[in-house]
């Protein structure tokens, strides 16, 4: 006979019961208990707490604003008095990184967002409906898909002109086509359960059935794509301030940062480091995040 004790029994078998014992947990609970568990997926919640933080208040710590300018103090290293060093218009660099911080911190969640509704309401409806619908919808997305999002987004920016707001818009209807794949794939496979049957039986209305039983049993990978749609959008929004279609001078988000940083980078490299390690560190905490969401959000993938 095997042991019952459940010290005895393989850790996966453990973990079973260590669920079956707990009848008052719900999913959200489980799912926190499992992120926990994940130290890369805490570490990365951490770091994007800390970076929310310095960049809503970091720049009230410094008596100094992004745009003060001081020419005696230009191209000054890293010291007591600035601590990333100054550029080459004696701008305080610490500044205008935790400045640069809100801008693209800002995009990327809010193109994130526009992401998330036209993605949903866009695949929710070709999944949902299907037949014709579905064939004509998904076929616009497959025509979307072939040109380069990139190029698709350096067009809209051409013809929109700089901007912080014609930013967030082309960022927000340039990501949506990977959010509306997902989401009808979830709505195909999830429509003909009984819950949808039952609802259907009771007389709930299609658009009720979808916005309020099958999207938000679809919550899971909607919530793990959206958070590793961030990075890719501060990542894309840097690669634009680099080439010079993003913010406006003197406005400073990380791109513009590294901008100006790579035109002096051999005589003073310091000037591009820090923008640079500020966009490395914010990427890989949303990805050690996501990870994370993914394996704690999906029941398939539990250890």
């Amino acid at each position: 006979m095997e042991p019952k004790n459940e010290l005895f029994l393989p850790a996966q078998r453990r973990e079973a019961a260590e669920t079956s014992i707990r009848p008052g947990t719900t999913f959200r609970q489980d799912a926190w208990r499992r992120l926990k568990k994940n130290r890369l997926a805490m570490l990365g919640l951490f770091i994007i707490g800390f970076m929310i933080l310095l960049a809503v208040c970091g720049p009230w710590l410094s008596r100094l604003s992004y745009a003060d300018q001081n020419l005696l103090q230009a191209n000054r290293p890293p010291s007591a008095a600035h601590w990333f060093g100054t550029d080459n218009l004696g701008r305080d660099l610490f500044i205008r990184v935790l400045y640069g911080a809100r801008i693209s911190l800002a995009i990327g969640i809010a193109a994130s967002l526009i992401n998330l509704f036209i993605g949903v309401v866009y695949g929710g409806i070709a999944g949902f409906f299907g037949g014709r619908v579905d064939r004509i919808m998904m076929n616009i997305v497959d025509i979307l898909y072939g040109i380069p999002t990139l190029l698709y987004v350096i067009l809209l920016m051409v013809v929109l002109k700089p901007g912080l707001t014609n930013i967030f818009f082309a960022l927000g209807i340039a990501y949506w086509l990977g959010m509306a794949r997902i989401v009808r794939g979830q709505i195909l496979s999830s429509k003909e359960q009984e819950y949808v049957l039952a609802a259907r039986t009771l007389g709930a209305s299609p658009w009720r059935i979808l916005f309020r039983h099958l999207i938000p049993n679809c919550m899971g990978p909607i919530i793990i794509t959206m958070t590793l749609a961030i990075p890719e959008a501060i990542f894309t929004e840097a690669f634009l301030s680099f080439i010079g279609l993003g913010v406006s001078a003197p406005m400073a988000s990380w791109g513009v940062l590294a901008s100006e940083g790579i035109t002096s980078l051999r005589a003073y490299p310091f000037q591009l480091f820090f923008p640079a390690l500020a966009i490395s560190i914010t990427m890989l905490a949303f990805n050690f995040l996501g990870d994370g969401l993914r394996d704690a959000l999906d029941p398939r993938l539990r250890r």
